[in-house]
């Protein structure tokens, strides 16, 4: 759990979900698989078990981890915030029991002081339970994109009962073309960082921002990435772009 959190679009994390599996070409420099490696090493059970050295590198195993406790953290954050929901893994992966999905959106629902941004690459899972679940005003539902070959998950996200629906276009590693954005709430676009991040092609950052603003949908330019992030900044065409959706 963090309450402070570095990512530029959100307020604190929070992980009733730890663990997950790579299942798309976005995932090869994850962030999150290097950083549950530490905190196995520095004695967290939480994260003990879940990564696998492979290449010189820790990869997810496809073991998840179910923290029950962590439940009870949203309840003590009192003063509203932006909550990104499982930095450290995905609500909807396959091994997450739709029963401890739904307890995730009842405390959701419950904590309506806050706003939970839920970031998914599951699409096809998270249309299949769409209807069984409950989805508050509170609740941010968004599809992670990296290239062209993924642009369906847009489409699977439209489908779905969340108020407010966004994308997040990192780590973008290819052109995205013409994207459809009915439906669409807010897109956030970022390049990759750390080792062995992959280059980032500003034109498939401007294509993004200008059919965003066609489309009259937020826009947020997260960073442009690479091995030192803070350096290469995240002003794109003069300026920084912070939009957030109007709906909450």
């Amino acid at each position: 759990m963090a309450n402070g959190s570095r990512i530029e679009w959100t307020e604190a994390t929070w992980n009733p979900v730890a663990g997950c599996t790579i299942i798309s070409p976005g995932c090869t420099n994850c962030y999150a698989m290097r950083m549950a490696a530490r905190l196995e090493a520095m004695g967290q059970p939480k994260y003990t078990g879940l990564t696998r050295r492979s290449g010189g590198r820790s990869k997810w195993n496809g073991n998840v981890s179910l923290d029950d406790h962590s439940l009870r953290v949203p309840y003590g954050w009192k003063s509203g915030r932006m909550i990104f929901v499982n930095s450290m893994s995905d609500l909807f992966q396959d091994a997450v029991p739709l029963d401890f999905i739904r307890r995730v959106f009842e405390v959701m629902d419950e904590c309506s002081q806050h706003t939970f941004q839920v970031l998914t690459k599951r699409s096809s899972r998270l249309l299949e339970l769409s209807d069984k679940l409950e989805w508050p005003a509170n609740v941010w539902m968004g599809v992670s994109v990296e290239n062209a070959d993924y642009t369906y998950r847009i489409d699977n996200l439209r489908k779905t009962g969340a108020a407010v629906k966004f994308l997040s276009l990192e780590p973008l590693i290819g052109d995205l073309g013409r994207l459809n954005l009915d439906g669409i709430n807010w897109a956030i676009a970022g390049g990759e960082s750390g080792p062995g991040s992959r280059p980032m092609d500003p034109q498939w950052v401007r294509s993004i921002r200008d059919q965003c603003i066609a489309a009259e949908v937020a826009f947020h330019f997260k960073q442009w990435g690479g091995i030192n992030k803070k350096r290469t900044g995240r002003t794109l065409d003069g300026r920084t772009w912070d939009e957030f959706p109007t709906a909450a």
